[in-house]
């Protein structure tokens, strides 16, 4: 593929050497520049794609009417419609830097948009059916807007709408909700009512009934009504005053009153005020929906569980849309059509058993390493120099709210030419619920002076205020372990307060990060924790767990940790075995990573490095012996015990057959099992010469069988 980089100073307005921008540009076939390029430079940028046969261009411009140029100019050349995409080299650049920083950041800004279209993922869809049946609960004007495209069924839940013009056309239903269970698709909404179907609507318990009591249209009666002779008018005896309950199923619910249990709202579900984006929503989604796969799952190596045990809970825990259930309590299950794309249960999953399609963790990868300059090289961008960006601070920045935020502050500061906060070098991710650990731990090991988080504050769609301010603690933990000090922040944009945003950033920047020690430039991440090893673990690349060790291993080349045992990591955990084990085979069996194994010899061993600390062998141990200790123990590690990657974590006896002379369990599981199912068994074999608890199971099937033939 032909790629060209199109450099533009907005007529003058973006204080940028476009001379240097193009000597810093890498790996792109050609690079152009204009002092007007959607303007006067469309001429000379045809010429280019058309002498240089390009298929794809990158262009600096946030301007959506400069953009759709462009866009037109690609469409002439017949490329594709997506073969365009820009850069923000002004809004978040060039009016909140000075001349030598945001020359620099723009270069690497293409540099790091190349590299990430580079590992862009193949579009694939997902798709369900549903029908046109939606349930809109006391809105009558909400109700009026649907009647015209779908089946409304209009629950009063205890109001009166007697008096309410333009409700013919729709379903009328008593009761109050008193619960919503169900996805897009498959709503089952439960109603509870005093007025049964029997009702004819002869309004007699309407006169006669308690003042403000009994609702005209639809007939119901409120749960406080007390009970009295004006009961017995009902001529169909419909008055239930304890209540009767019915399920109603719809396809969508509009419920303003109502709250959502998934933090962040479902998908056909909708809270709050209704407004016109509101029946947008709904109407776009009659009859099904069809969206991008935005989850790449390999449930092959989920750890949630096995054999009815509850082991990893994280990407439950983390959905804020409710698109991750437990239909068992060893096993997930994800809707996909669901999914909102924040990335907040693939950030929280230990194995990659389930991954962003886009962006992938490769191509955030990619796009950190590209960001991050060498600082021993020479020239007019070169880290150290008077020019060019000092502190390389990685800003992963959410692409919703926070994104246009910054963009606002850089309108505001252009217009008020005093607002300028340091240079962060952002990577745009779908929300700051996509970064987790390894993400964070990877830039760091690239050689990143530090990471900042950019998100929504109180404001965010997905997880609400601050939602990964416990992350920044936990990896300040790990950072300040590993010997490197507090080197990760949390920043909020607030509308209309840019200030508030500029102080608490240009504190983190500029008072608190020190240079790494850590060398930027050359690093390239596998994503693997295991590239030398003859057995591979079987989990895809840039999982948490395998990516997270490989940026520790990278880090430690250069840093002298503080500690032997790294906090603030969670995907790491230490097993403690205390006496009460009996050696069964049950955590053996559960450990979905192949991180426990048993020997003959009578040996409990655990192999740190492939533990993703899902707690399940704690959860599953009969004696309850284990207790896991979060924590990436570097003693552990493989590289510090001489390349033996298992340590012994218990000894017991084993018992061998009396007959065949082959170890068939423990010592401590045999007494165990004889203590407890001795006397039940005594007598099987009364001929034989040692107890029936001394023969493996193959051995004691021929004994009994033996027994049996002599009597």
């Amino acid at each position: 593929m032909n790629t060209g980089a199109f450099v533009c100073s907005c007529g003058g307005s973006c204080d940028i050497d476009l001379e240097a921008v193009r000597d810093g540009v890498d790996d792109v076939d050609v690079v152009a520049s204009s002092e007007l390029l959607c303007q006067d430079g469309l001429a000379g940028m045809s010429q280019v794609i058309e002498e240089y046969d390009l298929d794809q261009v990158i262009a600096t411009t946030p301007e959506p009417s400069c953009q759709d140029r462009i866009r037109g100019l690609a469409d002439e050349h017949d490329l594709h419609p997506e073969a365009s995409v820009f850069v923000d080299h002004r809004e978040t650049s060039a009016w909140v830097h000075d001349e030598a920083a945001a020359t620099d950041k723009t270069a690497r800004l293409i540099n790091a948009k190349q590299a990430g279209l580079r590992e862009e993922a193949p579009s694939r869809t997902v798709s369900k059916d549903a029908g046109n049946r939606v349930a809109v609960v006391g809105d009558p004007g909400a109700a009026r807007s649907l009647t015209d495209d779908a089946d409304v069924l209009f629950i009063a839940d205890g109001r009166d709408f007697a008096d309410v013009d333009g409700l013919g056309d729709v379903t009328m239903e008593r009761g109050r909700v008193v619960d919503i269970e169900g996805s897009y698709g498959e709503y089952e909404l439960t109603l509870e009512a005093r007025v049964t179907d029997d009702c004819i609507d002869c309004m007699d318990c309407v006169r006669e009934g308690p003042d403000g009591m009994v609702t005209e249209f639809p007939v119901d009666i409120h749960p406080d009504a007390p009970d009295g002779e004006w009961t017995n008018t009902c001529p169909t005896d419909a008055i239930d005053l304890d209540g009767v309950t019915r399920t109603v199923e719809v396809d969508q619910v509009i419920y303003p009153g109502g709250r959502d249990d998934a933090r962040g709202g479902r998908l056909g579900f909708y809270t709050g005020p209704v407004d016109a984006g509101t029946i947008a929503a709904v109407e776009s989604q009659l009859g099904g929906i069809e969206k991008p796969q935005f989850l790449d799952l390999e449930m092959d190596v989920c750890a949630a569980g096995a054999s009815s045990q509850e082991g990893c809970t994280a990407c439950v825990d983390a959905c804020p849309h409710g698109a991750v259930d437990r239909p068992t309590i060893d096993s997930v299950e994800f809707d996909e059509v669901a999914c909102e794309n924040c990335g907040a249960c693939t950030s929280s999953c230990p194995t990659g058993a389930t991954q962003l399609r886009e962006p992938s963790n490769r191509r955030l990868a990619r796009e950190v390493e590209a960001l991050l300059e060498d600082d021993s090289d020479e020239g007019l961008l070169s880290r150290g120099d008077s020019a060019g960006i000092d502190t390389q601070v990685i800003a992963f920045v959410c692409s919703e709210y926070a994104m246009d935020r910054l963009r606002a502050h850089g309108r505001k500061a252009v217009q008020s030419g005093d607002l300028d906060y340091p240079p962060i070098l952002p990577v745009s991710v779908n929300c700051t619920d996509t970064v987790g650990e390894a993400h964070v731990m990877h830039a760091l090991a690239a050689g990143a002076d530090g990471v900042a988080v950019v998100g929504c504050g109180g404001s965010c769609l997905h997880s609400g205020p601050d939602p990964k301010q416990e992350l920044v603690d936990r990896l300040n933990q790990a950072t300040t372990d590993l010997g490197l000090g507090d080197r990760v922040g949390f920043f909020a944009p607030e509308a209309g307060n840019p200030e508030a945003f500029v102080e608490s950033l240009s504190g983190f920047v500029e008072f608190g990060l020190d240079e790494t020690p850590i060398p930027a430039g050359g690093y390239e991440a596998t994503g693997r924790s295991d590239a030398d090893r003859e057995d591979p673990r079987p989990n895809p690349d840039f999982d948490s767990h395998g990516w997270t060790l490989e940026s520790v291993r990278a880090i430690l080349d250069h840093v002298e940790p503080e500690r032997e045992v790294i906090r603030g990591l969670k995907d790491f955990g230490v097993m403690d075995v205390n006496d009460a084990c009996t050696l069964t085979p049950t955590c053996t069996n559960l450990c979905p990573t192949d991180a426990i194994q048993r020997t003959g010899e009578g040996e409990l061993a655990f192999n740190h490095a492939d533990c993703v600390n899902c707690g399940l062998c704690e959860e599953g141990c009969p004696e309850t012996a284990i207790t896991m200790h979060d924590g990436l123990d570097l003693s552990l590690l493989p590289e510090n015990r001489g390349g033996e990657a298992w340590v012994t974590v218990h000894e017991g006896d084993m018992l061998e057959c009396v007959r065949c002379g082959k170890p068939f369990t423990s010592v401590a599981s045999a007494d165990k099992i004889e203590e407890e199912v001795g006397d039940q068994v005594e007598g099987l074999a009364p001929d034989a010469d040692h107890s029936v608890f001394e023969y493996c199971s193959d051995c004691r099937s021929r004994l009994l069988f033996d027994q049996g033939e002599k009597r």
